[in-house]
């Protein structure tokens, strides 16, 4: 499959911000790319390398060893869900279903509509709050089957 084109001004943009030291400044050259566009296009990886005098090799080995960083487009909003030890004693899986079935996707899916993506983590570092998700930078805890799905709700409701 063919990527559409993309406007690649952002990308320059965010070069000269940095300016083409690559050895400081390619990953956070590479953080501020996948900002603007959600997730790193091929193409913007392209024009980075060529900007920055940095072989693609190198840039693809970066990207592919950091989990921060994707090749696919990722919803608006991200949920995390907690599969540590005390969220799965007490029921992780059982709210991760309700929000797989809620939203239609798997773990590390995106939703049709751009507007969610999935995933699982190992640990949240709330464990008090087990089980625990959440939803881009907010926290959610105690949760319960009923109370998930509530809480999706309200980020489906969301004006963009």
């Amino acid at each position: 499959m063919e990527e559409k084109t993309i406007d690649l001004r952002p990308v320059n943009r965010i070069v000269s911000e940095y300016g083409n030291d690559k050895d400081s400044n390619l990953i956070a050259v590479l953080q501020q790319t996948q900002d603007k566009y959600g997730y790193l296009p091929k193409q913007a990886l392209k024009e980075v390398s060529r900007l920055m005098d940095v072989p693609l090799t190198r840039i693809f080995g970066i990207v592919t060893f950091y989990s921060q960083f994707t090749f696919t487009p990722r919803g608006k909003h991200a949920i995390k869900i907690c599969s540590g030890t005390a969220c799965h004693v007490k029921g992780a899986e059982d709210v991760k279903q309700v929000v797989k079935e809620q939203l239609n996707v798997v773990e590390g899916e995106t939703t049709a509509d751009y507007q969610f993506t999935l995933e699982t983590v190992a640990c949240i570092g709330t464990c008090f709050l087990a089980p625990v998700m959440m939803v881009d930078e907010k926290y959610f805890g105690k949760l319960t089957t009923d109370t998930v799905a509530g809480i999706v709700d309200k980020y489906s409701g969301e004006k963009t």
